[in-house]
């Protein structure tokens, strides 16, 4: 079975509606620029107990999870702790990690104009986004130095998009680029008027019966500003595979009376 590509995503803010989530579609983007697709996503509050049911979930599951949020070092930051308890290895200060974090302080106080105190409490607090799961390689944050980490296959970053995405992005590209798929995935739909979707399942199911590695695909939608209540009926998988199962469908859906409206190529 081809593994998936996980989402967690982390955070009170999120499920209080404090803040919207821009995580998933952003990564559904990424994957589809790759031609892969998200698999599944979770949510999950700044609560230690679910985080760490979330992360054993994801780490057993043995497919491909970017963790977003809670790996700071304040009091609701819980990921980095609940990653070692799903993992039951010890927490331990990343070397490579502790060298980074050191060299943004040292950053932020030349900005500041001030001499930088390694001793200073903040500053060895601060080292805390230094501690991950025993084992743990470092993922660089371009934005401003302070690394996330991966373990296996499970990738954790910021909350912040702006250091999360590209972070994602660097990891998709250095250690999964053999997953890659892009060309090799395309689809055709087409918007079907006056149908029942349980009235087309038997023509659903006998293009997946004939065309194998094509999917079908059926989106209703009874409030749509410019089609009303319709159905976007499609096939979707490799390209040379595409135009038989697309001919298939709209000939069965000649064969049911259909009455058709634009067809979608993406």
């Amino acid at each position: 079975m081809t593994r998936a590509f996980g989402l967690i995503v982390v955070g009170d803010e999120i499920l209080s509606g404090k803040r919207a989530d821009k995580h998933m579609p952003k990564v559904i983007d990424l994957l589809a620029a790759r031609g892969l697709q998200l698999g599944w996503a979770e949510y999950v509050g700044d609560e230690p107990t679910r985080i760490t049911a979330a992360l054993g979930r994801a780490f057993n599951s043995g497919d491909i999870v970017f963790s977003t949020g809670g790996i700071g070092a304040t009091p609701d930051d819980h990921t980095r702790q609940c990653a070692a308890q799903a993992l039951r290895v010890p927490l331990e200060l990343h070397p490579e990690a502790e060298l980074l974090i050191r060299e943004r302080m040292q950053d932020t106080a030349r900005e500041q104009g001030i001499a930088y105190e390694p001793d200073r409490p903040d500053n060895i607090h601060r080292l805390n986004m230094g501690v991950f799961p025993k084992g743990a390689a470092i993922i660089r944050n371009p934005y401003n130095k302070i690394p996330g980490f991966s373990v296996e296959h499970v990738h954790f970053v910021p909350g912040f998009p702006v250091m999360a995405w590209p972070m994602i992005e660097s990891v998709l590209d250095s250690r999964y680029a053999h997953m890659f798929t892009s060309g090799q995935s395309a689809e055709k739909s087409v918007i079907v008027f006056g149908a029942m979707e349980a009235a087309l399942t038997p023509l659903m199911q006998a293009i997946e019966a004939a065309h194998a590695g094509i999917k079908v695909f059926s989106l209703p939608s009874v409030d749509h500003p410019e089609y009303g209540r319709h159905i976007e009926l499609g096939v979707k998988g490799h390209p040379a595979r595409l135009d038989a199962a697309y001919a298939q469908l709209i000939e069965g859906l000649h064969a049911y009376d259909a009455r058709l409206g634009p067809e979608l190529v993406r």
